[in-house]
């Protein structure tokens, strides 16, 4: 047991073909200092925003890239008894994509994919952690975002895992609904669900970074090789987004509050 908020993201990972190349590419986008991580038992390299550790770079197994598996973000969302949790997470359609395993000093984790098949992870850690806070700093992810079958559906699966809470449903036209919802407790949103158009062939989580220059951080990423998928532009509350590709094929968000309001406030 710990005292960390149930369904709070504590960390993020990036499944990558290319260590090298990843490491340069956000460390100029998004300003992380990268580290190697010692008693890894596969190279393992930590992501450092200015406020400390927000997550870490791997290589993406041989197995999955034969599988078709892109490079891609995974969440850690924590929760007091990560092994019952799988095992109701299983009750409710999910299915465990790396089994829950220790690392000493640590803490326990496992992989599991929803039952609309996006990608996330569950996480009781070793030792307390930091409060959160309820405002992303910069080189923070700021927002959690799910593009799903059914956002309903998934919204009452993640409910019953993690215990989130519906807040504001905004209406996105021919869209559809984005249902922001924030973790129990809380006071502000930390993410949106909505369903994904019809050419996006999975369900996935997308999980945003923020910066405090959005115009020069995009400049950056074409910079690095990678690509701009959707924006600049400004969303519900003034704060600023845009969706991007890493070179490698990792997607991701930047995001920059606009003081008052937006995402993530």
């Amino acid at each position: 047991m710990t005292d960390v908020p149930t369904g709070h993201a504590l960390w993020y990972d990036l499944m990558t073909t290319d260590l090298e190349g990843a490491t340069a590419f956000y460390g100029s986008v998004a300003g992380w200092t990268i580290t190697p991580f010692e008693g890894a038992p596969e190279p393992y390299d930590m992501f450092t925003a200015p406020s400390g550790p927000i997550g870490g770079l791997m290589k993406l197994p041989d197995e999955a890239v034969a599988g078709g598996a892109p490079p891609h973000w995974l969440a850690y969302f924590a929760t007091p008894d990560v092994d019952a949790s799988i095992a109701r997470a299983q009750e409710l359609g999910a299915t465990v994509s790396m089994p829950a395993m220790s690392m000493p000093e640590v803490g326990r984790f496992g992989v599991l994919t929803d039952p609309a098949g996006a990608v996330f992870a569950l996480f009781t850690p070793a030792r307390p952690e930091p409060a959160p806070t309820e405002r992303a700093g910069p080189g923070q992810i700021s927002w959690h975002e799910l593009m799903t079958e059914d956002y309903a559906k998934a919204f009452d699966f993640y409910h019953e895992i993690l215990g989130w809470e519906k807040t504001t449903a905004m209406n996105m036209g021919p869209a559809g609904t984005y249902q922001l919802f924030k973790r129990a407790g809380a006071e502000g949103d930390m993410g949106g669900m909505m369903n994904r158009p019809p050419e996006m062939p999975v369900s996935t989580w997308m999980y945003y970074i923020n910066v405090a220059d959005l115009d020069a951080a995009v400049g950056r990423v074409a910079e690095g090789g990678g690509q701009v998928l959707h924006g600049p532009m400004e969303v519900p509350g003034g704060d600023r987004v845009c969706v991007c590709q890493d070179p490698q094929g990792g997607i991701f968000a930047l995001h920059t509050y606009v003081d008052g309001g937006g995402i993530g406030a």
